[in-house]
Formats: structure tokens, C-alpha cells, sequence
């Protein structure tokens, strides 16, 4: 019989491991785990409580509303200007769909007016639907529109599910939410 002897050669060319071979095997007395598991759990609600972030929107008219208060529901969140032909156009539409029981509108107004001078604005413009005294979009991730009209299609769980640019009827919107 023929004996072979292998020589074992680190991968590191025979130099030291970077670390040593004790740390490999991690003995916790009790005490310790229970501290390990305590730290692990308050890691672990804080992530879950971090996601679940009550989001506030300021209307026109200054009063704060939660996101939240909209979950259950289709929400269209329209970006206008007052020197938008095809806003002025959708806007009828829009204040009919906000009418419906499981659709809100909410109006964001591009130029950045706000306060009074919106509310006044919405007014003249015929706005029935609610008017945002800010932009959510940054809160939500969304991009600042490059066209107008632009109408962000939100479901009843907060997805944004499409953002459509130019004026919107009434039934390309219903057909859309299937409703």
C-alpha cells in the first residue's frame, strides 16, 4: 500500500488567519443572551415602528390631514396650473370623481402658490376637490412632474400604481380604478 501525504496549505499563502480560532466559538453566559435578545428586539420593533410613519398632509387652508385617512381608497393626486389650458379642462372631471365614496382628488398647484392666494386661486378656477397647501411628492419619493396636467393614480392600499400627464376624463379614470 502506497501512502500519500497530503501538506494543507492555507489560502492566505501560510500566512496567519485574520482571525484567530478562538473568537470562532462564541460562549454567552445566560445573562448575556437575554441582553443580546433584548438589544435584538428593541432593534427590531424600531424598524418596524420606522416604517410605520404617520405622513401628514397640509391642505390650502393650513389644516393638517394624515395620509392615513385615505388608505381604503382610490386617491388621484393632480398637479395644475393656473395657466394650463388642459388643467382648466380635466377640472369638472375631477371634481365629479371626487364626489365618489372610494375616490379622492387631491390638487397640487405647480407654481407653488399657497395660503390664501391658493385657496382664492382654486376658487376662481372652480376647484371643488381638496387643494394641498404642499407638494407630497418628495415625502413619497415621487419626482416633480415635467408636464401638465399630471394626475398620480394612488390605490386603496398607497401604491402608486401610474402617473398620467395631460387632461384626464372621468371614465379613462373610473376605467382605470375599475370602478
Amino acid at each position: 500500500m502506497i501512502a500519500v501525504r497530503f501538506e494543507g496549505r492555507s489560502l492566505t499563502g501560510g500566512y496567519p488567519l485574520q482571525y484567530p480560532r478562538y473568537l470562532s466559538i462564541l460562549r454567552f453566559t445566560p445573562s448575556a443572551r437575554r441582553r443580546h435578545g433584548l438589544l435584538f428586539s428593541v432593534v427590531i420593533l424600531a424598524l418596524i415602528l420606522s416604517g410605520c410613519e404617520n405622513t401628514e398632509l397640509e391642505r390650502s387652508d393650513g389644516i393638517r390631514v394624515s395620509w392615513n385617512d385615505y388608505r381604503g381608497q382610490w386617491v388621484l393626486v393632480n398637479y395644475w396650473a393656473e395657466w394650463c389650458a388642459p388643467c382648466l379642462e380635466e377640472i369638472p372631471e375631477l371634481n365629479h370623481l371626487d364626489k365618489a365614496p372610494n375616490i379622492a382628488v387631491l390638487g397640487v398647484n405647480f407654481d407653488g402658490i399657497k395660503g390664501p392666494a391658493l385657496q382664492e386661486l382654486g376658487q376662481r378656477m372652480g376647484i371643488e376637490f381638496t387643494m394641498l397647501g404642499q407638494d407630497p411628492g418628495p415625502e413619497f419619493g415621487w419626482k416633480m412632474p415635467v408636464a401638465l396636467p399630471a394626475t398620480f393614480v394612488i390605490d386603496p392600499a398607497g401604491k402608486l400604481i401610474e402617473t398620467r400627464f395631460g387632461p384626464q376624463t372621468e371614465e379613462d379614470l373610473r376605467t382605470l380604478i375599475g370602478s
